[in-house]
């Protein structure tokens, strides 16, 4: 029998996030010592390994609940959702790791070809992956890190100077507010 304080070390944990899991009924412990402090078994310990190996895999705790009730019946669509969503994540980090790479290689080599419009721009984004709120973060995060050279970016799409400074205040923090 396992001790809060050794279960929480065994797996790097705090005390208190196994307080919260026996009050949310996530991991129970099988009993009490006669002193009356949680004693956990070798089968508590087992679904603690599962339980963090889940959190590992960036699953919520409700999708962590439905996984450990439903044990191996509706595991696999739980398992499969969040295996397509950090797929997607991917795709989009992907997308926006060639955007930046690309300015980069275009801040290196001076101004942007005359050639690109913001037309030509808003393709080549839905080309490489982008939706529209992978787009709002894309200027969020240009907005946040560089707001001068996210206005001459504007303006060098052949942007007029009002719909610039309207799309740098969205950037800001105004999208879907």
């Amino acid at each position: 029998m396992y001790r809060i304080s050794q279960l929480a070390r065994l797996f790097g944990l705090s005390r208190s996030t196994l307080l919260y899991y026996d009050r949310i009924g996530l991991l129970q412990p099988s009993g009490r010592s006669e002193a009356g402090y949680r004693c956990y078994s070798t089968a508590d310990k087992e679904r603690l390994a599962t339980i963090c190996s889940y959190r590992q895999a960036g699953l919520g705790i409700e999708a962590i609940r439905r996984l450990l009730v439903t044990a191996e019946a509706g595991s696999e669509l739980v398992i499969r959702q969040r295996l397509e969503a950090i797929g997607c994540e991917i795709r989009n980090l992907q997308a926006q790791q060639q955007l930046l790479a690309g300015m980069l290689n275009l801040q290196a080599g001076g101004a942007l070809p005359v050639s690109i419009d913001k037309q030509t721009w808003i393709e080549m984004l839905r080309a490489a992956g982008m939706d529209e709120a992978a787009m709002q973060q894309w200027h969020a995060e240009f907005e946040r890190r560089a707001p001068q050279a996210h206005h001459a970016f504007l303006l060098s799409l052949g942007i007029d100077e009002q719909e610039a400074l309207l799309i740098r205040d969205l950037s800001a923090g105004q999208w879907g507010n």
